[in-house]
């Protein structure tokens, strides 16, 4: 039997802090409004880690069956490929582990919404079965999109669109034109470490045939590519701030961005994919600080 130990490894912990950034974000605008609702916050929150831990399963699951997981990957070992688990261990780990996602989602939806609105519940369950597939046909199956350079759409979408108005949606029961900035904001961060990611790895997903942004564009063209997703998601967290008539110390969360200016002249510089390896973190976590940040000042 499988350790405990073997399980962490393979749900990827260090990934949450960029899952949860976009459930902050919305949460906060929902808290601005006084609209906050702690159990809808906890459930959100759950349903996120059930997610995250599910594409973790499930990218270690499709990476390891197709060989991509092999000896010239440049990242960190994955469970599969080391041997921690095998195909059948994480197969029942994705079973489970969509069965307490759903059971959390349609929680998070009747605490949200209730009988009185049942059309709600529907599509946000609806949606949660959807982010189901999408964790899972992301590197699994002949037509894993993650294969197809299709990966930063999704990342976008539900990292950024999904999450962040999602969440705010639980909360308040309708949407206005200035949460889809913060949305976009968390949507570019959490693709840019998508790209970092692909970027460490083109030359090996190259043998493997595994089809990336990074493989499309070749080096150059990706670090532009990054500088783009980089550049967007500060303006657009900008435009937010600016159009909402903040104080001047409101505008803190663009701290957050301070060190991505060390990290894009990295990147740029970079002649060494797996030197790219710690700059995923570097982004993840200032994607997270934002969101702290944020939530701070639309709290305070």
């Amino acid at each position: 039997m499988p350790s405990i130990k073997s399980w962490l490894n393979a749900a990827r912990l260090r990934t949450l802090p960029l899952s949860l950034s976009g459930i902050l974000v919305g949460t906060s605008m929902a808290v601005k409004e006084n609209l906050f609702d702690p159990s809808i916050f906890v459930l959100a929150i759950l349903t996120t880690v059930g997610f995250q831990v599910l594409s973790n399963f499930a990218n270690d699951y499709g990476d390891g069956v197709k060989g991509t997981d092999n000896e010239d990957r440049v990242g960190p070992k994955r469970a599969m490929q080391s041997g921690l688990l095998t195909d059948k261990d994480l197969k029942k780990g994705i079973t489970i582990t969509i069965v307490i996602t759903l059971i959390l989602t349609g929680a998070l939806t009747f605490v949200a919404f209730g009988s009185q609105n049942f059309g709600y519940s529907i599509l946000f369950f609806l949606l949660g079965i959807a982010s189901v597939v999408a964790a899972i046909k992301y590197t699994v199956g002949v037509n894993a999109y993650g294969y197809r350079a299709m990966g930063d759409v999704f990342v976008f979408l539900f990292f950024g669109f999904l999450s962040v108005l999602g969440s705010y949606f639980l909360y308040s029961k309708n949407l206005h034109f200035l949460i889809v900035l913060p949305a976009i904001t968390i949507g570019l961060l959490s693709t840019a470490v998508l790209n970092l990611n692909n970027m460490r790895d083109r030359l090996s997903d190259v043998k493997v045939n595994k089809i990336t942004v990074p493989v499309l564009l070749g080096e150059k063209k990706a670090k532009n590519y990054h500088a783009f997703l980089l550049l967007g998601a500060y303006i657009a967290a900008f435009l937010y701030f600016y159009f909402s008539s903040l104080s001047w110390w409101q505008f803190a969360p663009l701290l957050a961005f301070l060190p991505l200016l060390k990290h894009y002249s990295v990147v740029q510089l970079n002649r060494e994919p797996s030197h790219l390896d710690p700059e995923l973190k570097k982004v993840a976590l200032c994607t997270f600080f934002f969101s702290v940040l944020m939530f701070l000042v639309l709290v305070f």
